[in-house]
């Protein structure tokens, strides 16, 4: 059985034949020892065949279709011309060897042409790759080169080239900043505390706010020095002037060690350097809002913004979790007490990342697993709708927040909830509503809406069903409702008059 051998160059379509293959035996590491020497190789494998791209730009197309493994035109043309016809009912003499196992599946269902992908063929093609330049006569020293740096970055290029205002990389990185702040902050607020104790320990006690301790630390600097000119300032960063009387009162009979002017200076720098980063994590947070109200509006107004954020970045894009099931979804994040449930045949967790949301936290101890079931369910339709839909709006997000409400009041209080699809139905509505305003307001004669005009529709229709089901007051009917129906009753009553009177005439006609 001959073997042909696929390979998509950056400059065009190969195809190669193998001669000898029943002497190898198909052995890899035969192969593999025998690629390094052309000598050997090329009495293997020969070049059948070449098909150059007609430009840069048809090179992208092919090599994107190739690793969707699909077969594109030019490639079912150039494989029916040089390669054996396949006829129908008989087996096939040749195979075709190619790289991805996919093509050559799709290969087979539309051309019929038997394809193989394994070591054996891999290790072949590899071969070719490493001397294709000594098959193809024509091409000179460093085009091969040139045309896979140029084919590499317009590849690339296009993989990352996505909407620049739907870009969930910034996302994905700005939670995870926003935890590393978190961490880093409690820390540095701890050693603030620990540090400026030692000169004042009673503020701990009167001040529990972090940042807010800091910036008292900052502006008390020495408690000796601490005096009635300092109140109304001391006031404006406490928010409380009995507070601030109190923290006064305190440096007076304070227990703590003196600090050398170098020590108190640090310490006023550390805090300053911790308040600056709480304000920046304030800023960040503001950030990672506004992304997501641009990436993942829907999933942002259901669950929240940094729940939303931590589940993107756990699945690695929002394509990934839109992919995801609902099942998936919910189990997010808690992937080693999965694996240790299945390994030791214990209870799988309920759920993830999602336990953050505050839906969990407010359903009741029994209902929290079916809450996180129902709420995942939510999630993976609103990720679904952020990452494919045209137009970016957090209706559906708002509808199914109310929906994940109703439910919530039905495990309280047992209160129906609404079906999604007339939740759905209402959200589509208002969606195209909104669509057709601003056309209905720019338009010339045509200005109602096509939803205005529905509902005239079914406003007349309902007048009209009203009018005709109404009765009069003396028994009879309304004039307005019915007067059709009474003039064609007439009219059938004159034809059922006049049908018998030609039947009468046509029996005459024929007894004459």
């Amino acid at each position: 059985m001959t073997l042909y051998l696929l390979y998509e160059s950056a400059s065009g379509y190969g195809l190669f034949s193998a001669d000898g293959i029943d002497e190898i035996g198909q052995n890899t590491e035969a192969v593999r020892t025998s690629v390094v020497d052309l000598n050997r190789f090329g009495k293997v494998v020969k070049l059948a065949a070449f098909t150059p791209y007609d430009s840069a730009l048809d090179a992208l197309n092919q090599c994107n279709a190739i690793s969707e493994g699909q077969m594109t035109d030019e490639l079912r043309n150039f494989l029916e011309l040089t390669l054996p016809k396949v006829k129908e009912g008989k087996k096939p003499k040749f195979s075709l060897g190619v790289a991805e196992p996919k093509l050559g599946s799709h290969i087979f269902e539309v051309t019929k042409i038997p394809c193989q992908s394994n070591e054996f063929v891999l290790e072949l093609i590899r071969g070719i790759r490493l001397h294709f330049d000594r098959f193809i006569e024509n091409l000179k020293p460093g085009d091969l080169e040139k045309a896979q740096l140029g084919l590499g970055h317009s590849y690339s290029r296009a993989k990352v080239k996505f909407n620049v205002n739907r870009v969930d990389n910034m996302v994905i990185q700005a939670i995870f900043l926003l935890d590393t702040l978190d961490k880093d902050i409690n820390s540095f607020s701890m050693r603030v505390r620990e540090w400026y104790s030692w000169h004042f320990p009673e503020l701990v006690k009167i001040v529990n706010d972090n940042y807010l301790y800091a910036k008292v630390a900052k502006y008390v600097d020495d408690k000796a020095q601490l005096s009635e000119e300092k109140l109304s300032g001391l006031t404006d960063i406490v928010g409380d002037e009995d507070k601030a009387k109190e923290i006064m009162e305190a440096a007076k009979a304070s227990m703590g060690q003196d600090l050398s002017p170098i020590d108190l200076i640090n310490v006023k720098q550390f805090a300053q350097r911790v308040m600056d980063l709480a304000e920046y994590r304030k800023k960040l947070y503001d950030y990672l809002v506004s992304k997501m109200s641009d990436i993942a509006p829907n999933l942002a107004a259901l669950i929240g913004e940094v729940v939303g954020a931590r589940l993107i970045s756990h699945a690695g894009s929002l394509t990934n979790l839109a992919k995801c099931p609902s099942s998936t979804l919910q189990i997010l994040g808690a992937e080693k007490a999965l694996f240790r449930a299945l390994k030791t045949h214990g209870n799988t967790p309920k759920y993830g990342l999602i336990f953050h949301s505050s839906f969990i936290g407010r359903a009741s101890a029994k209902n929290k697993g079916r809450m996180a079931r129902y709420l995942a369910n939510k999630c993976s339709i609103a990720s679904r709708l952020d990452c494919f839909l045209d137009a970016s709006t957090n209706a559906f997000g708002e509808k199914l927040r109310e929906q994940v409400e109703e439910r919530l009041d039905f495990y309280d209080k047992g209160v129906a909830p609404r079906k999604n699809i007339d939740v759905m139905k209402s959200v589509i509505d208002t969606v195209e509503s909104k669509e057709d305003a601003p056309m209905a307001e720019n338009g010339d004669s045509k200005d109602e809406s096509k939803s205005e005009k529905k509902k005239k529709k079914e406003k007349r229709k309902k007048q009209e069903d009203e009018d005709q089901e109404m009765p009069d007051a003396n028994g009879g009917e309304v004039e307005d409702g019915t007067a059709k129906k009474k003039k064609k009753k007439k009219s059938k009553d004159r034809d059922l008059e006049e049908t018998p009177a030609a039947t009468d005439g046509k029996k005459k006609k024929a007894r004459s």
